[in-house]
């Protein structure tokens, strides 16, 4: 069983990171990530995702050129990594989207933020930076990777060795995010 702090240690040094060496992935370290997000949890066990792993340089330059936007200077940092993680929203089970229906809260979305997140300390642990990517050009992505139309591309996790600066995080103070027992 992992150790309370030191999970917290992992969590506090893992930072959004756009700066990465060319060197590949280890088959070992994307089996380890991918199947962390695997086993996330999700409402009723839907599991309501479908993980494309891509390490194939022509693969990757094409996402890539999906994904950054020249004018905004957006994803600029993408072409230089090694691998990349897609996220598709799959159908979830019936008891799911039943859930979702009657609490008007897509179950499916937070499903998979958990597995973004699964996806992300995975990489941290296995000595690799993470970036979680939402601005892409998602009908492209879909053509280079023969996604169906009816499945949306949720998120992109950029992956690779990082050589980024360790940054200090700025988070609120506890007492304006932590309240006990009531609502301030």
């Amino acid at each position: 069983m992992t150790d309370g702090r030191k999970m917290l240690d992992l969590i506090s040094v893992r930072q959004s990171d756009r700066k990465y060496s060319g060197r590949p992935i280890e088959k070992e370290k994307l089996e380890r990530i991918t199947e962390a997000a695997r086993l996330s949890p999700s409402a009723c066990n839907g599991q309501p995702w479908r993980f494309i792993v891509i390490n194939d340089l022509q693969v990757l330059q094409g996402v890539a050129d999906a994904a950054i936007n020249k004018v905004l200077r957006i994803n600029t940092f993408i072409h230089q990594v090694p691998a990349m993680i897609v996220i598709v929203r799959e159908g979830a089970n019936f008891n799911s989207k039943f859930g979702s229906t009657v609490k008007a809260k897509d179950f499916s979305l937070i499903d998979i933020g958990i597995a973004a997140g699964n996806i992300c300390l995975q990489a941290e642990a296995e000595g690799l930076g993470s970036c979680i990517v939402g601005w892409f050009d998602e009908p492209r992505v879909r053509k280079i990777l023969g996604i169906p139309r009816s499945k949306r591309i949720e998120l992109i996790i950029t992956l690779g060795y990082s050589e980024a600066e360790q940054r200090l995080k700025r988070r609120k103070p506890q007492e304006e995010v932590i309240s006990y027992n009531r609502y301030w």
